[in-house]
């Protein structure tokens, strides 16, 4: 792997990997870096009786947000909230049912609930998030960035049309395919939501945004482009860039096979799940950043031979399409951290990629 070592333009080096700087080994963060598998979490959570309970305590969000920093030597630090506060600031009544995940009590069916959709007021009810970044920033290295993030327009529409996580999402796909001027009337009042509150986490100091389309996967090509990747160009080009400093991350679930679109979307950044072959992804994507892609379940169950071996195979197919350069990739997982998983292997998969990616 040959690495072209230059003074670095910031102190992180995952921003400098953002912003097409050459750097001296692969920045790695892991979504859910911060979740059930670490114990000094679920203490906290058990303190605070409740999920949402911890996300709307800017202390306790703080605190956990900089758990796994404490732990392991990563290269940034990902908010802890969750993408379903920007719906309940809209006035959605929001669950989080043990054993069931998410739950909005009430589904948006109709226009008229569309209609009530409150965008008055919703970022003075999302104080607490911002209160938590700025909390995080005082306490957070300088040196490690901060990642601020928000569910996809589609992601979030599909939550809030089915109520919950579903199998097949056909509440969602009625609305696509029997009512698209409906579907696209909440899409864009989320949009313009989503757009208000990113900004907002930017001037609060998150030094990266980035995108949770986890949903995307689930529609049809031609879907894809009209329902999803449309939002998320509009929300990239009205970002506050804040003199062109703060760089996004676009991750589409499932959306290998829609990467010539995601490309176009604008972010600095594309995430690709496991289901992707990293050499075809590079290919695509060009000189766009790209990030992932190990399965969590290697994490969660593997020993360390075979985190190494998945380590060494991934960083190798990506240099081999790379020139031979690690140039422009941040290893992460493609998607979150498992709650089965050993904090020890985590330790060892963080520490493995900087000494593999360093030589």
């Amino acid at each position: 792997m040959q690495n072209t070592i230059m003074t670095p333009y910031y102190s992180s080096v995952l921003l400098n990997v953002l912003s097409q700087q050459n750097v001296p080994y692969t920045p790695v963060w892991l979504m859910r870096q911060a979740g059930r598998y670490l114990p000094e979490y679920r203490r906290l959570r058990e303190k605070a009786g409740s999920f949402l309970s911890l996300c709307k305590n800017p202390e306790l969000a703080a605190e956990i947000t900089l758990q796994p920093l404490k732990r392991f030597n990563l290269d940034a630090a990902i908010l802890f909230s969750d993408i379903l506060v920007l719906p309940e600031a809209m006035g959605m009544e929001l669950d989080f049912i043990e054993g069931h995940g998410p739950q909005f009590l009430s589904a948006v069916t109709t226009e008229a609930d569309v209609d009530n959709l409150d965008m008055d007021g919703m970022l003075e009810r999302l104080n607490y998030v911002f209160n938590a970044i700025q909390n995080t920033k005082s306490l957070l290295n300088p040196n490690i960035p901060l990642i601020g993030f928000s569910g996809s327009p589609f992601t979030l529409a599909c939550y809030m049309i089915e109520s919950k996580s579903s199998r097949n999402y056909l509440k969602v796909k009625e609305w696509l395919y029997n009512k698209p001027d409906l579907a696209h009337k909440l899409l864009t009042k989320l949009t313009t939501a989503i757009i208000e509150y990113l900004n907002l986490q930017i001037k609060s100091g998150v030094d990266v945004v980035m995108l949770f389309d986890s949903w995307g996967g689930i529609l049809t090509d031609a879907a894809y482009e009209e329902f999803s990747a449309n939002y998320l160009r509009l929300i990239i080009n009205a970002l506050d860039k804040v003199n062109n400093k703060t760089p996004s991350i676009v991750f589409t679930k499932g959306g290998s096979s829609w990467l010539d679109k995601i490309v176009t979307v604008g972010s600095d950044a594309i995430a690709i799940d496991w289901t992707a072959n990293i050499k075809k992804a590079k290919k695509q994507v060009g000189d766009i950043v790209l990030q992932g892609n190990m399965d969590p379940s290697i994490l969660a169950v593997g020993n360390k031979k075979a985190i190494k071996a998945e380590i060494k195979r991934i960083l190798t197919d990506y240099t081999e399409a790379n020139a031979g350069s690690i140039a422009g990739y941040v290893f992460n997982l493609g998607h979150g951290v498992l709650p089965q998983t050993n904090p020890d292997n985590v330790a060892y998969l963080v520490d493995t990629i900087h000494e593999l990616s360093g030589k």
